[in-house]
């Protein structure tokens, strides 16, 4: 089965650079997803890996073959693209086993790997139907399970479950990570569903402004984000500005807005070092009224929702900081203005230089 090798990779649009000389290896047998906003440049190298886009600079390599002047039929690639369109002449069943029939395969052969295909996506009842006659979201289905009938070892999927309701789209996320590990392919996933990219991928690959920021296993990326847009874009953080104010044994202590005080740590800084903070509201703890405790400060519930088996407070603190915190419907109740105290560990804060451009800067999407 291929590896995927993007070595220096460059591609403008006019005076706009759409993929900055990015590096990226995909093993063999790899589920690996591109993860970032809209523009960021994750579907052009997803095309440049297809074929259907060339480089202006840089190589890509499929296996140990240089790819980059191979047409799209030749590279052994099934895609599934946001405008991939069917045959608007062959019904699903048709659709499918297309590529098989094309490649010769036995007719037994056929029907056993297009039937369960279809059944994985929930449309073998659909055979007998056309294009024109499915929803949207069906039709992605199809192209989908097109797509894996073809017999390719590199499936790249761009947004391929974007199209469905939210129940269809959690159950097939986990049968398509099921299927292309059955079946041992390597895939390159491109989405800006952040639980999708958690739950589905062996790394993520986090871009911006046509680069990789990080990439690493999806606790990694969530967990140890090794930058302020990482830690951003991926899940919630509350952010606080500061300065290191000590640095002992223990970590950085780094003073906030209205001189109070948060315990990190970290011990890479140094007394008077600007810094950005960063806490996961799940790591936040919520107790009703005033307590002294460390890394704890006072507030008052602003307001709150429920999602799900969790509830979300904005606690707006005595230094005018918004902090959000989610914690389990299971735990007690708080109304809007109750005065409450926050809390989080010492080991549950990030702690990242201050940026060149300012941290408004550095959370930018675009």
């Amino acid at each position: 089965m291929p590896e995927v090798r993007l070595v220096n990779i460059t591609k403008k649009f006019g005076k706009t650079l759409a993929v900055d000389h990015l590096n990226l290896h995909v093993y063999d047998k790899e589920y690996v997803t591109l993860l970032g906003p809209s523009g960021c440049g994750k579907t052009t190298t997803l095309r440049i890996i297809a074929g259907l886009v060339e480089p202006d600079e840089g190589e890509v390599y499929i296996g140990d073959r240089l790819v980059n002047k191979v047409p799209p039929e030749d590279r052994n690639i099934g895609f599934v693209f946001q405008t991939f369109a069917l045959f608007p002449h062959m019904n699903v069943w048709n659709n499918v086993t297309y590529g098989p029939r094309v490649k010769g395969w036995h007719s037994e052969k056929i029907e056993g790997v297009a039937r369960e295909m279809l059944d994985m996506v929930k449309l073998f009842s659909r055979a007998d139907a056309y294009p024109m006659e499915l929803s949207g979201g069906m039709t992605q289905r199809v192209a989908l399970a097109r797509a894996l009938t073809a017999g390719a070892n590199l499936l790249l999927l761009d947004e391929p479950l974007g199209a469905l309701d939210a129940k269809i789209r959690f159950d097939l996320r986990h049968e398509l990570r099921r299927l292309v590990k059955d079946l041992g392919l390597t895939a390159i996933h491109v989405t800006h569903d952040q639980v999708e990219a958690l739950t589905i991928s062996d790394r993520i690959a986090v871009m911006r402004r046509g680069k990789i920021e990080q990439i690493g296993t999806p606790s990694e990326i969530y967990l140890k984000p090794k930058t302020i847009f990482t830690a951003n874009f991926v899940g919630e953080a509350n952010f606080m500005e500061g300065n290191v104010s000590k640095v002992d044994a223990n970590g950085a202590y780094v003073e906030v807005r209205g001189g109070l005080v948060i315990r990190t740590p970290y011990k890479e800084f140094s007394k008077g070092n600007m810094v950005v903070l960063a806490v996961r509201p799940e790591k936040v703890g919520i107790t009703e009224g005033e307590k002294e405790m460390e890394n704890g400060f006072f507030g008052h519930i602003e307001d709150f929702e429920f999602i799900g088996g969790l509830i979300h407070y904005n606690v707006r603190l005595d230094n005018q900081d918004l902090i959000s915190v989610e914690v389990s419907t299971s735990l007690h109740q708080f109304d809007v203005n109750t005065r409450v105290t926050v809390y989080f560990a010492p080991e549950n804060v990030l702690a990242y230089k201050y940026p060149d451009g300012g941290l408004r800067r550095e959370l930018e999407v675009e």
